[in-house]
């Protein structure tokens, strides 16, 4: 006797669908959790090291004056660290970042933090654009999706305080956006180095380890090994163009991807001054990991951990409600406006999302040259610039350095870039290449960019550096930048390029 086999209903069908979507589109919250912990540290410790060279990069008495930046970059008169030149006031928005950072960190009013977090970092960007690397990028974009995604649901002091068991796990547009960008991040890049015969002949990371000014001490050492280098390529090359499955695979294969890119990003960590791009890209990984990932991680804290946490967020809820206590409450017509607000901001938050991730997709796709780009770009945008192109197509293969010479009132010779004798050339150490990775970066901009307002500011911080650490006043100095090409095999010549002569003021 014979069986008439159904067809599967619709909703069955749209029921699989959706479970086989959530599966790869969905994150856990624990995950989400991990992610705000790491955004709250990165913020911190990008804030640490930019504190550094506050006067230099952030002032109108350094660098990079507001006035002569924005010849080049007119976004800077939108920043709000525009608002002022003076060190003070640059000193003051770091102390305001970094309570916001903390408070992230702790996950105490996570949305609030995050959105002001946001706003002040892309404040801070827009300040000194050539001095952002591809870490900045991707940070702003972690933070811009962690403002749509619900960071505080675990590990946090807005989920002590909230009723009800949190939420295992979420599937939303926005943890789609988000798992979408990262995979886009490395797809993109993937792309750009497949059209570059560095990266398909194997060569591209010995080119890499070739530049001082990016090869740390491992890195220089690593140049000895040159099969291994050509591995370190092609391993990293395939890894980035099966990035894809990071969000089509499941359970272990993804988990087994995820620490693979997790493994390359803690070797460039150790072999390349890259600031923190490492470490934001370690991050972003976070919510590729899977529930049985988290499950085992909640396992492994020890109790005592757990109380001690919980006994310092009952302190600082105390503290808070305390504060509260003496603020005056809002009349009801402004409480029920608020929570109005509110549930309208629930509602646009998967239209903001899906939003963000068309344009995502929409600026990648032209940057790739798939799709022409449109008439009018957005904001002033340059949609055909990919922002993923870290040493893609090819690798720089031609390093480079600065070097000042000047003369003092007493008629010594010096160079005021190194604040020792002048330099003959010959290629300084890593450390001596660049006082930090944003340095650097402003620094290579500046040499290419042909803008001699910036180059002159420069080199009139140079003169005013000196002066106010020697009684011998610097008279005048020549701006130079020495290129060397990288050879792989043989000795590497050197080539002076002078950018300006400058007088001093006295």
């Amino acid at each position: 006797m014979s069986q008439t086999v159904r067809a599967p209903s619709d909703r069955s069908l749209r029921a699989r669908l959706a479970d086989a979507l959530g599966a790869r589109f969905g994150v856990d919250t624990r995950a989400l959790a991990a992610l705000r912990i790491s955004l709250g540290l990165l913020l911190l410790a990008d804030l640490l090291l930019r504190a550094r060279h506050l006067r230099a990069l952030y002032t109108d008495s350094g660098l990079a004056p507001r006035a002569v930046l924005a010849g080049q970059y007119p976004a800077v008169r939108y920043s709000i660290h525009a608002l002022s030149g003076a060190a003070w006031f640059q000193a003051l928005l770091f102390v305001l970042a970094g309570l916001l950072a903390a408070s992230l960190l702790a996950g105490y009013r996570t949305r609030t933090s995050t959105v002001l977090s946001l706003i002040l970092l892309v404040s801070l960007h827009l300040r000194n654009p050539a001095a952002l690397t591809g870490g900045d990028t991707l940070l702003r974009r972690l933070l811009l999706w962690g403002m749509l995604l619900p960071l505080g649901e675990r590990w946090s002091l807005d989920a002590r305080r909230r009723e009800g068991a949190p939420r295992r796990r979420l599937t939303s547009v926005a943890a789609a956006g988000l798992l979408s960008q990262v995979v886009l991040v490395y797809a993109v890049n993937a792309a750009l180095k497949h059209r570059g015969d560095l990266w398909l002949r194997g060569d591209a990371v010995r080119y890499v380890f070739s530049l001082q000014q990016f090869s740390l001490r491992l890195g220089d050492a690593l140049t000895a090994f040159p099969s291994l280098l050509r591995a370190f390529d092609w391993f990293w090359l395939g890894l980035v163009s099966l990035s894809p499955l990071l969000v089509l695979s499941r359970g272990r294969l993804r988990t087994a991807l995820t620490l693979m890119f997790a493994a390359a990003h803690l070797g460039m960590l150790a072999t390349l001054r890259l600031g923190l791009f490492p470490l934001v890209s370690l991050a972003a990984l976070l919510v590729f990991l899977p529930s049985p990932v988290w499950d085992r991680v909640e396992t492994g804290v020890p109790a005592s951990l757990e109380r001690s946490a919980a006994r310092v967020g009952d302190r600082v809820r105390s503290v808070g409600t305390r504060v509260g206590a003496g603020v005056r409450r809002p009349p009801p017509t402004v409480s029920r406006s608020l929570s109005t607000v509110r549930r309208a901001g629930r509602r646009l938050v998967p239209v903001v999302a899906a939003a963000l991730l068309t344009f995502a997709l929409v600026w990648n796709t032209v940057a790739l040259g798939a799709v022409p780009p449109p008439e009018e770009e957005p904001a002033g945008l340059d949609l055909t610039q990919s922002p993923w192109s870290m040493f893609a197509p090819t690798p720089a293969t031609v390093d480079g350095w600065y070097v000042a010479p000047g003369e003092l009132e007493s008629g010594e010779r010096v160079d005021a870039f190194y604040r020792s004798a002048p330099l003959a050339g010959e290629r300084p150490e890593t450390r001596a290449m660049y006082p930090s990775v944003r340095w650097r970066k402003y620094l290579v901009d500046l040499r290419y960019s042909g803008d001699e307002a910036r180059q002159r500011a420069f080199a009139s911080y140079l003169c005013e550096r000196w002066n106010r650490a020697h009684e011998d006043d610097l008279a005048s100095l020549t701006v130079s930048y020495v290129e060397q090409p990288t050879r792989l095999d043989g000795p590497e010549s050197t080539r002076r390029v002078e950018l300006l002569q400058h007088q001093c003021r006295g």
